[in-house]
């Protein structure tokens, strides 16, 4: 999809969404408003292959120059799925005498008291390639136990000779308080062992808990060389290609960081691109003044939902990855890092369907992803999938998927029915199809359930905004299960996460630890907690070229009463004083609690700091609709599978490039563009708005 008139000497951006199945790309010009937009099928065994192929398809067919593109902002679940596949780098670790046995002790929690038979996800460092050293900084800082540097170094010459380590993390206990013996051990190793990438636990995470800490400093060390790897194959090529611009890469946060903040903390790239979502379900809210959403995207691998609350997506300071038990807290390996608070799924256009050992249908969570993909891409998959459901059900055209550049095979698809499910099962291929899709449509809607309920989120009373390759053809059915009035599907819906890395500014999330009681502050003593997580932050957008001037910072702190094992999160703004605060923290208090005790002690226990940049000018001024293309709205019909009669019907299929804002369609009816189909349900009504997108309100159920 192309929108708007390129011009002459525009300077171009161009976002780009990695994902398991498809790479998203969207290309703008701030001044003008142009836009295109473009899917290519990932390439797993190097996924910077499909970026560059992708971007000199798109650039061509826009008929840009590479030299125009001022910036590509970059997404990619590289990181995730080298953690939870265990294609990391083989990985050392030093540590304080006494501790090595941390990363197994962990929490000393169950997260199951009734499965006598649970398991954990396993360290990414093995305890063989663990050693101690002696070293002691306690907690306050004092001087225990000096460091001894021939120690480190024989440790290291072990692992390295021995073990062959690619990697070193080294964790020290108290070093969140005094850097210190990190930063000598450090320059000891980079000394001694020059080709060894090496992350200290102090400059990862400095933070009090040791095994929320080691355990994300082991993960950055892990994905580190993988990661370097894929940046210079993505740098080099870019540079082949004749890029002269700023490659920017999105953090799980939702900010922007250069590569060399990226090759430094890895770790931040954990969900770097559903987090993309998220920000331009909040951003496309804002547009529309919806302030309260619940945002589904739905890609070829998995389903993610975030939700957001007065404009802005709910933020968190930790995260699992790996998880051993699907949905299961405390099953996977936690990371201390800030991230949009997003529920994932095992659901999406490859996910596989299949009858379990009980004889009942299943679908995912594993996935046929782009190589060899689902039966219909006739690249060799033979495995029923969504994708080959949706198909099968009339819900997708099979000589208009992706704006008619690749054709399905709607008989191999209707086969890996007939064989995988339809047959097991003993049922008709068309009510195979429906159980495929409606079992994906259940284990989305229950997982929305359970995220929203934990955290205390009425999704009935906002709208869903749903994107991402698969999205559209089931929001509405999941909408109806949630009991969600609206559902809100915008422009280039197929490709918003790639549309969303060019609404976000350049930023760096952190935290540091420093335990203080609220009336031990001084005049100055919050300023002065704050100043040295402020000037990281900013030190590290300075790097990146932003000016002071440009920057702006969010403050934010962790407190509790005193002797407590949980925080209550508070804003903290500039100028505040200790007793202004203390109400701050009663008011975040009660809000949760509903009450306060009675004369307690007050302390601060994290520091948090957000430094962003300026917004780029495209999030100002964004007008995705062109207006329609004065083409028929309808382009045909298609046989498709109406639920409510349980059988197929003819449905109109209407081209979205051609629906003027104000036009209202009843359905059933499929909304067709290049790189999504929506499925409008029988009596759900649809209106196009202003800006494009189409916002649907559900029919009313019979009682």
């Amino acid at each position: 999809m192309t929108t708007g008139n390129p011009g002459t000497g525009a300077r171009w951006r161009v976002g780009v969404d990695v994902g398991g199945t498809f790479t998203d790309l969207a290309l703008v010009n701030d001044a003008t408003g142009a836009m295109s937009i473009h899917k290519q099928l990932t390439t797993p065994q190097d996924p910077s292959l499909a970026v560059l192929a992708g971007l000199e398809t798109l650039l061509g067919r826009a008929g840009v120059a590479v030299s125009e593109v001022a910036t590509v902002a970059h997404g990619t679940t590289l990181v995730t799925n080298a953690v939870i596949e265990r294609r990391g780098a083989k990985t050392g670790m030093l540590v304080t005498r006494g501790f090595r046995d941390v990363l197994d002790i962990a929490m000393e929690r169950r997260f199951d008291l009734f499965d006598l038979s649970i398991t954990f996800a396993d360290p990414v460092v093995p305890r063989e390639l663990r050693l101690e050293v002696d070293e002691r900084i306690r907690y306050d800082g004092a001087l225990e136990t000096a460091l001894d540097p021939d120690q480190v170094e024989r440790a290291t010459r072990t692992l390295v000779e021995e073990h062959g380590i690619e990697a070193l993390a080294l964790c020290f206990l108290h070093s969140y308080v005094d850097d210190r013996h990190e930063a000598a051990a450090r320059e000891v190793v980079a000394t001694r062992f020059p080709g060894l990438t090496v992350t200290t636990s102090s400059e990862i995470l400095p933070f009090m808990r040791e095994y929320e800490r080691w355990s994300t400093t082991t993960v950055n060390a892990y994905v580190q060389p993988l990661t370097d790897r894929y940046l210079r194959r993505l740098e080099d090529g870019l540079a082949r290609m004749g890029f002269a611009g700023t490659l920017l890469i999105m953090t799980a946060s939702g900010g922007m960081v250069t590569p060399a903040i990226a090759r430094r903390f890895p770790v931040r790239l954990i969900e770097s691109g559903p987090a993309a979502g998220a920000l331009v379900a909040a951003f496309l809210g804002e547009q529309i003044g919806e302030g309260d959403l619940l945002s589904f995207d739905m890609g070829g691998t998995t389903a993610k939902g975030a939700l957001i609350r007065n404009g802005r997506p709910l933020r968190r300071y930790e995260f699992e990855v790996a998880r051993a038990y699907n949905y299961k807290a405390g099953s996977g390996l936690p990371l201390r890092i800030p991230v949009i608070d997003m529920i994932e799924i095992g659901a999406g256009g490859g996910s596989i369907a299949r009858v379990d050992d009980r004889g009942l249908l299943a679908v995912g969570p594993y996935s046929a992803g782009a190589d060899p993909g689902p039966a219909c891409y006739a690249a060799g998959g033979d495995s029923a999938t969504l994708t080959d459901a949706n198909l099968a059900l009339g819900y997708l055209e099979p000589d208009a998927f992706l704006g008619g550049r690749m054709t399905l095979d709607t008989r191999a698809a209707d086969g890996a029915i007939e064989t995988g499910v339809a047959g097991p099962l003993g049922i008709s291929r068309d009510r195979a199809a429906w159980g495929i899709h409606e079992v994906i449509n259940e284990d989305v809607a229950r997982a929305f359930r359970m995220h929203a309920s934990e955290i205390g989120f009425d999704y009935r009373r906002c709208a869903m905004i749903a994107f991402g390759g698969s999205g559209p053809a089931h929001a509405i059915r999941v909408a109806r299960k949630l009991r969600i009035p609206r559902v809100i599907l915008p422009v280039g819906a197929g490709v918003m996460s790639a549309i969303g890395l060019l609404t976000t500014p350049v930023s760096y999330a952190t935290l540091r630890s420093g335990q203080i009681l609220l009336e031990d502050l001084g005049a100055d003593g919050i300023e002065d907690g704050f100043r040295p997580v402020i000037d990281q932050a900013t030190g590290l957008l300075a790097a990146a070229g932003i000016a002071r001037v440009d920057m702006s910072v969010e403050r934010r702190l962790d407190m509790r009463f005193h002797g407590q094992g949980h925080e209550v999160e508070v804003v903290c703004s500039a100028g505040l004083s200790p007793g202004e605060l203390g109400e701050r923290f009663l008011e975040a208090y009660a809000a949760i609690y509903a009450a306060t005790p009675i004369d307690a002690v007050i302390e601060i226990v994290n520091w948090k700091v957000e430094a962003s940049g300026p917004s780029p000018e495209f999030a100002r001024g964004y007008k995705p609709f062109p207006g329609a293309s004065g083409t028929d709205r309808e382009v045909g019909s298609i046989d498709a599978w109406d639920p409510q009669a349980g059988e197929k019907r003819p449905w109109p299929v209407l081209d979205r490039y051609a629906l003027e804002p104000g036009l209202t369609v009843v359905g059933p009816a499929l909304v067709r563009e290049d790189e999504a189909t929506t499925v409008l349900g029988p009596g759900d009504s649809m209106r196009v708005d202003d800006m494009g997108n189409l916002v649907v309100t559900l029919a009313e159920e019979e009682s």
